[in-house]
């Protein structure tokens, strides 16, 4: 596709560990053009947080089984209002907004039925802002056939561009996954936990909504042993692309519930730093370094132990002039521009799609 003119935009998801609504302006052409404005995360109304918590805590499944229209308007209404006063803070209008890229909130993740959920709706958000919205990013490929996930390969290539390869962009959020970057090879897939097992522990155990800065994890012990049995899972040894739901591991990582408080954190930190080294076994050669994003590079025993472990150079992407807690909602507004464009959001190295496939739902303000 030839060059096409840079078009302003909003991105806007709020990731599995629902800690806020991230908001992400850029000015992409949805190919090689990418130039991050700024951003922010917005906090989600405390009931509503509440609410969507306990759909995934008590039995996520309605997600699939029931419209949950009331929970659907509301969490549109929540992002709505994030983005209007993201733009009134940084001054913007509904004219200075070319295209906004909803991604929602996934509350139900299930590729193997070709089934996947996302609130957030987009028509609604376009009549309430004035601005057209993509949404739906992940339908087309689940139906397909592929994983409907991780979707951001496409913009970790984009931004990585210049950067030395083999290269591992490592996304840390509630689930972990990883983009292998080489030449013109792009392979991608979820590795496993990152933040969502020890967020729910922590607010278990703790009253706390996260480990801050891994220091409980730190003064923790870790049980080899019981790190050993969580890594006994044909999901590792499966063939990727794979993916996953935020609570696939939550039922097996109960063995954690022997260990004393600040034991579990360090094992369950230990886990996630395991199952990402065991991507490895997944890509042709082993990187030169890694780039780490998402919430989970603020962790210090997650960023030193993937150190430890990996024995390259493990850095936050906010080296390269980034801001690794805005790269998801920045992903969704790059990936709005190329779904507008008929441009591919997933391919067959990166969810399992049978061929490079678009998707997403374009909704005017009228």
């Amino acid at each position: 596709m030839t060059a096409a003119h840079p078009l302003s935009v909003i991105g806007a998801i709020s990731g599995t560990s629902m800690d806020g609504i991230d908001v992400a302006w850029i000015e992409t052409d949805g190919l090689a053009h990418v130039r991050p404005l700024g951003g922010a995360t917005m906090p989600y109304p405390a009931a509503l947080r509440a609410t969507l918590k306990a759909l995934l805590d008590d039995d996520p499944s309605r997600a699939e089984r029931e419209p949950l229209a009331e929970l659907d308007a509301a969490v549109t209404d929540a992002f709505s209002a994030a983005l209007a006063a993201f733009m009134k803070d940084r001054g913007l209008d509904r004219s200075s907004v070319d295209l906004i890229g909803l991604h929602g909130q996934t509350v139900f993740h299930r590729p193997e039925r070709r089934f996947t959920r996302q609130l957030g709706l987009g028509q609604r958000m376009a009549r309430a802002l004035g601005v057209p919205v993509v949404d739906g990013f992940r339908l087309a490929d689940v139906a397909a056939g592929g994983q409907g996930a991780p979707l951001v390969p496409l913009y970790h290539a984009a931004i990585a561009a210049d950067v030395p390869k083999p290269l591992m962009v490592l996304n840390l959020g509630g689930v972990a996954n990883v983009t292998y970057l080489d030449t013109d090879q792009i392979i991608a897939f979820d590795t496993g936990p990152a933040s969502a097992l020890i967020d729910d522990l922590v607010a278990r155990r703790f009253g706390v909504a996260f480990d801050d800065g891994g220091r409980l994890a730190e003064q923790g012990r870790v049980e080899q042993a019981v790190v050993a049995a969580l890594m006994d899972n044909p999901f590792f040894a499966a063939p990727v692309p794979k993916s996953l739901d935020r609570n696939d591991f939550h039922r097996r990582a109960e063995i954690v519930n022997q260990l004393g408080d600040l034991d579990a954190v360090a094992t369950l930190a230990a886990f996630t730093i395991e199952a990402v080294a065991a991507s490895l076994a997944h890509v042709p050669r082993p990187p030169l370094r890694w780039l780490v994003a998402g919430g989970g590079r603020h962790n210090g025993a997650f960023m030193r132990g993937l150190a430890a472990r990996l024995g390259v150079p493990v850095d936050p992407v906010d080296v390269l002039g980034l801001d690794g807690d805005l790269m998801e909602a920045e992903c969704f507004g790059y990936l709005a521009v190329r779904s507008m464009r008929g441009l591919p959001l997933s391919l067959p190295t990166t969810t399992g799609v049978p061929v490079p496939l678009g998707g997403g739902r374009l909704w005017q303000p009228a």
